[in-house]
């Protein structure tokens, strides 16, 4: 082996080193952005059962202040009895 394919050799295995080495440092960092990822993902899913139960409490909300209501009381009462119409023909479905 010549003192050129010596150097070439040695070339080519400092070169192949590094590879490694930025191969493993990218594994580790994919690694660390996958882990970010699922945290990230944990933390929509919590907000997004948080936003639903919020648009529950808010519906009710809106309900009990339509019912506590002085002003609209006519109004109040017809939406209750949508309400109870829709309810009783639920259960109407769920019976068939």
């Amino acid at each position: 082996m010549t003192d050129n394919d010596k150097k070439l050799l040695g070339t080519f295995e400092s070169r192949l080193r590094h590879l490694m080495l930025l191969h493993d440092e990218l594994m580790q960092e994919n690694a660390s952005l996958k882990q970010q990822l699922e945290v990230k993902d944990r933390k929509l899913k919590e907000l997004e059962e948080e936003i639903a139960m919020k648009d529950t409490e808010y519906a009710n909300l809106k309900i009990a202040r339509m019912i506590c209501s002085d002003e609209d009381i006519k109004e109040t009462k017809q939406k209750l009895s949508r309400l109870v119409r829709e309810i009783d023909k639920c259960i109407a479905l769920l019976n068939e």
